[in-house]
């Protein structure tokens, strides 16, 4: 991605020179827009947006081993972060240990290694974890790594119900893109409904998922596929929760969403806005929820990782900062701006500090957040707004088509769609039409190079030498008890987080209790070919 950036090409840009009016002639303000914090909420979910509270601002950290991130944690924090965000490596987020023979030469090298409960209870050590919203970006693993959340605050007499944040858990987004899968996609959707599950009646601060359009989109898609395919993603984990027999009104407050934000200004401030209305639609009138709150489409957004680039890497900068501040305008409860050397390595200190302060700065400097939606109201922003909702709105209908979202995952259609996504991408690019600074537009042959984190193969060693030790010591019999009880409690169909919970605390690895879960639910082995 260093030397062929994903760039929109110019063939997204507007139709017109200008808009009027007449462009949104068959728009009502109160069907369509509304004011800020009244339904449809496409001008936001809260009538002050920013003015009373500002956006919660993360940086993703993960690295080598669980100290080395845990510092890194405690330096944000001191930096003014105001909450956590964590990247967790290769292995873990293919629910592999680091002592397996798949992990070797990736243990903590694109995030941090997580093993076991002694991991997590490191990762989080000094930090209060009833005063710190914590996010964990992990999938196939992630009813596993929320267990150990819980085991290691109840260590430090936290309960569940005190904990706030949100745990990714979007297998869906993994199957369409990713690939960190494990198990087929129905057993998948229903750890998932496990976590909503155990959530909504032990964790009432805690986001169990948060349905990502962020790596669809990093894979090529574009941002109307992204729009509709998150959204898609969400109402079939929302239908599988009332299969599941629970309260709409109950469990839905907790979802959240996760969206990319890429160069095209406008375009990415309309998808959000679209997003919203969309959401609260159909929350209120296709699935019956009766509180306002439910009607609410809450969403994180990164700048957008795929569009940095190696060469004259200084200038991406400049690309998160008009990134970020789309996400600002678009009306985001959550941002990450990536740090300029994201594209070459993990992110340096002194990078990842630049990018915090980027949206430090427009929280503090440039006024905008003392209006709520300043662009709404602009005849293209809402001209623009609608053709997302109906472009999206397009898209649902082929998925419904294809049965559902599990149903068109099965016969290849969203890996097909983003795939030939990106070829127009990638064409755009090499022809020239997509112009990308530095790269193939004001390119210099001998531009700077930057210093980049590197992770000493040391920290694979150290940790499973520790790993290796753990499982010396633990008690054996409550380990092999509570693998059984996983077991059996996955084969009857039962909630397994209360069974994850016991396997953490026995250090059960996070590498153990995936075996035994894909003993009963079977691997995936990439569905059909396309």
């Amino acid at each position: 991605m260093a030397t062929k950036p994903m760039s929109d090409p110019k063939s997204t840009a507007p139709s017109k020179a200008f808009y009027g009016p007449d462009d949104i002639a068959e728009t009502n303000y109160a069907r369509d827009i509304a004011d800020p914090g009244e339904f449809p909420f496409t001008r936001g979910i809260h009538p002050e947006m920013y003015r009373k509270r500002t956006w919660t601002m993360r940086q993703f950290a993960g690295f080598g081993s669980a100290e080395n991130t845990n510092e890194r944690f405690k330096y944000l924090l001191g930096q003014g972060q105001t909450g956590l965000s964590t990247a967790f490596d290769l292995p873990t987020l293919m629910g592999r240990d680091s002592d397996d023979p798949l992990s070797l030469g990736e243990v903590g090298k694109c995030g941090v290694a997580v093993s076991s409960l002694d991991d997590m209870r490191r990762l989080f050590d000094g930090i209060a974890l009833d005063q710190v919203s914590t996010s964990m970006t992990i999938n196939a693993p992630a009813a596993i790594l929320l267990a150990f959340y819980i085991a290691v605050a109840e260590e430090k007499g936290v309960g569940p119900d005190q904990l706030r944040g949100t745990l990714q858990n979007d297998i869906f987004k993994e199957f369409h893109a990713q690939n960190e899968y494990v198990f087929p996609p129905r057993p998948s959707v229903k750890l998932v409904t496990d976590t909503i599950e155990y959530g909504t009646n032990e964790m009432p601060l805690w986001n169990t998922v948060s349905i990502s359009g962020y790596h669809i989109r990093e894979a090529g898609a574009s941002a109307a596929q992204e729009l509709a395919f998150t959204l898609a993603d969400g109402m079939s984990y929302v239908e599988h929760a009332i299969e599941r027999g629970l309260d709409v009104d109950e469990f839905s407050k907790r979802l959240s969403f996760f969206f990319d934000v890429h160069n095209d200004f406008f375009e990415e401030i309309a998808k959000i806005r679209a997003a919203r209305r969309i959401w609260a639609k159909v929350m209120r009138d296709k699935y019956g929820a009766k509180l306002e709150r439910n009607w609410w489409m809450r969403c994180h957004a990164q700048t957008a990782g795929v569009t940095l680039t190696e060469q004259q890497p200084t200038n991406n900068v400049v690309r998160v900062a008009y990134q970020a501040l789309a996400g600002v305008l678009a009306g985001v409860q959550s941002l990450h701006t990536n740090s300029m050397d994201e594209t070459l390595a993990l992110p340096t200190e002194n990078a990842v500090r630049l990018a915090l302060r980027t949206q430090q700065v427009i929280a503090c400097e440039t006024n905008i957040t003392e209006v709520a939606d300043p662009l709404g109201g602009s005849w293209f922003i809402e001209n623009k707004t609608n053709e997302m909702e109906a472009e999206a709105n397009a898209i649902f209908r082929e998925i419904d088509e294809l049965g559902g979202v599990i149903g068109a995952i099965e016969q290849g259609y969203f890996r097909r769609s983003i795939a030939d996504s990106a070829i127009k991408q990638s064409l755009a690019f090499d022809s020239g039409e997509a112009e990308v600074v530095g790269v193939n537009k004001y390119v210099e042959e001998d531009y700077e190079r930057i210093d980049i984190l590197k992770i000493d193969e040391s920290v694979e060693k150290q940790q499973v030498a520790r790993l290796t030790q753990m499982k010396r010591d633990r008690d054996a019999k409550r380990h092999k008890e509570s693998l059984d009880a996983l077991r059996q409690g996955a084969d009857d169909d039962k909630n397994v987080m209360p069974f994850l919970i016991e396997a953490a605390k026995a250090n059960a690895t996070v590498g153990e209790m995936m075996e035994v879960m894909a003993n009963v639910f079977g691997r995936y082995d990439g569905g059909p070919e396309w």
